[in-house]
């Protein structure tokens, strides 16, 4: 990957008709390419179209968010490395997540090194500019919870030479330090919306900035600072609960939704995933698929009363719904049984056009719960946010008396946390970030952590494993980065 000149995809450089008489340009280089705000923007759109990949939220982010936990099983050996957790520096999602990110981080450097001496409106200019400097943060947040501290790469990589490509680890910190200041200069400089709900959730805007900060701040323990960015994005009035939860799905730029990643449903900007996920019919075809909700999921949600887990009284064409799941009754048992129901429209031959929801507003209100609970114990504001979500799912409202003492009320966000956002991408990381937290402080507790789930498929609670390795290709072609401890 980092052998690949920069390049920016999708660029008409050469005009027809009136340009017949103008000798072509050879290359696309920046000094020819970054001339004006035409440029610029389609500079931005490059580093969004990054986060399509297959290796980002087209596919692989959402597996290794769900694979390793305990939501989910598979009997496909595409992810059997994943489920089991026997990952190695050759595991092709280790591979491809890392590359991923690092081609996003490379247009986004792009945007952040040239546009600034770009001669264009100043507002719009610092806009695309916190644009890009969130999806830099983004892209090194999801590295740093897989690899730990990795290459910090700031400026455009534009040569092959080893001098440019090969750079030591930063360490987690440095990296953290570095995500903050991103979204720092992306908060200050973002748009508060562009006047459409469909543009206020598929670009950045300043509330998808503080969403973010406050996953950010929660994963580092940093428990007021994370209240303090949920709470710019609660009371800033732009967003609200769906009603009804299955109607969340497909996502489609709702209410709920603060950022997510839009999917065109063709060649060029189609979504893999719901192909892997779903039974055939609707899938193009069958094998046996990703992502497989576990019989111990499903027994842990009220599949009487939970409107995210109970039969809604539809039947579709792949199966009976409840709403997170569908339940498929097939003669091939590719097609039998629980499947994922988060992404519906019919794939295009792996190319479907919904959405992936990278943060939405249940999100956001058990962000701020759980931080506010870790800071000052149970109080009104935390146990208001948790009850709006329960209730949204059809579950009584609870009573600080019902939730008394911080590990009571610490349980019940991690149970609506897995319930809310299964199969999302989500809990294996916050499976990783109770692990952490127990590391930091014996004295917390979490009913499941990432540890307990490695004891149950490694044998041990090997900690090592709380990281992916570096991907081997890096330490082949990087000299001055050395493996993660384990691998």
């Amino acid at each position: 990957m980092k052998r690949i000149f920069f390049a920016l995809t999708a660029i008409a450089l050469i005009e027809s008709c009136r340009s017949l008489e103008k000798n072509p340009l050879p290359s696309i280089t920046p000094e020819n390419f970054f001339r004006n705000a035409d440029d610029a923007e389609s500079a931005l759109t490059a580093a969004y179209d990054a986060l399509q990949q297959g290796g980002a939220y087209g596919q692989d982010l959402n597996v290794a968010g769900e694979m390793p936990s305990d939501n989910v099983t598979s009997t496909n050996g595409d992810v059997n490395a994943m489920e089991r957790i026997i990952w190695t520096p050759q595991t092709s999602q280790v591979n491809n997540i890392f590359q991923a990110a690092y081609i996003g981080i490379n247009r986004a450097n792009a945007v952040l090194n040239y546009v600034p001496a770009i001669q264009m409106d100043t507002v719009r200019r610092n806009q695309i500019l916190g644009e890009a400097s969130f999806l830099r943060g983004l892209h090194y947040f999801n590295l740093v919870r897989l690899y730990g501290g990795v290459p910090l790469r700031l400026q455009p990589t534009e040569s092959g030479e080893n001098s440019v490509v090969s750079l030591a680890r930063a360490t987690p910190e440095e990296v953290y330090a570095q995500i903050t200041a991103d979204l720092a200069r992306a908060e200050q400089w973002t748009s508060a919306g562009f006047g459409s709900q469909a543009a206020d959730r598929t670009r950045v805007v300043k509330t998808a900035v503080n969403a973010l900060q406050a996953r950010v701040f929660l994963t580092q323990r940093q428990w007021a600072q994370a209240v303090a960015a949920a709470n710019k994005v609660i009371t800033s009035g732009r967003y609200q609960l769906m009603p009804n939860f299955n109607e969340l799905f497909p996502p489609e730029n709702k209410i709920e939704s603060i950022f997510e990643v839009q999917f065109a449903g063709n060649a060029d900007g189609g979504f893999i995933l719901p192909d892997l996920v779903l039974p055939s019919p609707p899938a193009t075809y069958s094998f046996p698929k990703f992502n497989i909700p576990t019989a111990q999921l499903i027994q842990t949600a009220d599949t009487t009363r939970d409107r995210r887990w109970r039969f809604t009284g539809e039947v579709t064409p792949a199966g009976r719904n409840y709403a997170s799941f569908v339940w498929s009754s097939s003669e091939n048992p590719n097609d039998n049984g629980p499947f994922v129901y988060k992404w519906r429209s019919n794939p295009n031959g792996f190319n479907s056009p919904d959405n992936y929801y990278v943060l939405r507003y249940a999100d956001v209100l058990l962000m701020a719960a759980e931080a506010s609970n870790e800071q000052n114990g149970p109080n009104a504001a935390a146990l208001t946010q948790l009850n709006a979500v329960r209730t949204r799912a059809g579950l009584p409202a609870l009573t600080l008396g019902e939730l008394a003492g911080r590990q009571a009320f610490r349980n019940e966000v991690d149970r609506q946390r897995r319930l809310e956002l299964a199969f999302e991408g989500e809990r294996w990381f916050d499976l990783l970030r109770y692990a952490r937290q127990i590391q930091a402080d014996p004295t917390a507790a979490h009913p499941v952590t990432a540890l307990d789930i490695i004891l149950q498929m490694r044998g041990n609670r090997d900690a090592n494993y709380l990281l992916f390795p570096l991907p081997q290709t890096e330490i082949n072609t990087n000299p001055l980065v050395t493996q993660n401890p384990g691998f």
